[in-house]
């Protein structure tokens, strides 16, 4: 594995890591001071295509500073070099990798497109019979055809439909929506196509009532809660899509409260 000295700013430090895999996973750790709550796998947002744990170094240091957890954002191979199931499955190798790390609590993230990824991984952890503590989603665009009312409510908002199913489209390719695994765990690009969302992680939640993809969101709330999952719900009034990019963002503070408060 390639480590690199660390970086300390305050009393949170961070480093870039390799995950070994059969792909290499470049990940960051970031590492607050004292002992962490626990490990939280990261995927950035940027509709599969664009983005890095670089990129995203302001969220995940702050979500590590405010949450007391370690956070790994994962820079993920993109598409359109790499196509579904490439950045799940490099997910789920960190995801590996960190809970081989502690005896600690294990969750995965993350926000736009990479919340889609993390919740198609929750749902690879189970099927796999593999621990995971908690799935924190924020705003997943989760409809490939974008046709819930939310998504054509303001023409002007982002993403806009047309290139969000473009979007779509350039991630999974023209090959099935959900992939097998070596192993034949079912690798879902959404987790609408799940045939059964029982005994998932618990759920927190988080879109602003002026995101397209709220109403995406909403139902997938509604659809694990009605499988038994708990789900928390966090909407945000006159919050829009990728609100944690923001640097006052309304969001981030919930995840990581979230985050403390998880049992």
């Amino acid at each position: 594995m390639i480590t690199s000295s660390a970086v300390r700013a305050g009393d949170l430090a961070w480093r870039h890591r390799t995950v070994p895999a059969p792909h290499p996973v470049p990940v960051r750790v970031y590492e607050p001071g004292g002992r962490p709550g626990g490990w939280l796998v990261w995927a950035h947002g940027g509709s599969w295509q664009y983005g890095s744990a670089a990129d995203w170094h302001p969220v995940t240091h702050r979500l590590a500073a405010l949450s007391g957890w370690n956070v790994v954002s994962v820079d993920y191979r993109l598409a359109p070099a790499h196509r579904h199931p490439a950045a799940l499955e490099d997910v789920l190798a960190v995801l590996d990798w960190a809970a081989e790390q502690t005896d600690a609590r294990v969750a995965v993230g993350g926000d736009s497109a990479g919340a889609t990824l993390a919740a198609g991984a929750a749902l690879a952890r189970r099927d796999r019979g593999r621990r995971l503590d908690a799935q924190l989603l924020a705003y997943p665009p989760l409809d490939p055809d974008c046709a819930t009312p939310s998504h054509l409510r303001d023409p002007a908002a982002f993403p806009q439909p047309a290139a969000l199913r473009r979007a779509w489209r350039t991630w999974r390719g023209t090959g099935p929506a959900t992939a097998v695994a070596p192993d034949g765990t079912a690798l879902h690009s959404t987790p609408l196509d799940a045939p059964d969302l029982r005994g998932l992680a618990p759920a927190v939640l988080a879109v602003g009532a002026l995101d397209p993809v709220a109403d995406d969101v909403l139902a997938y709330a509604d659809l694990l809660r009605a499988a038994s999952v708990p789900a928390r719900l966090i909407h945000a009034p006159d919050t829009a899509h990728a609100d944690l990019l923001r640097p006052r963002s309304r969001l981030l503070p919930h995840l990581a409260d979230a985050l403390r408060r998880l049992p």
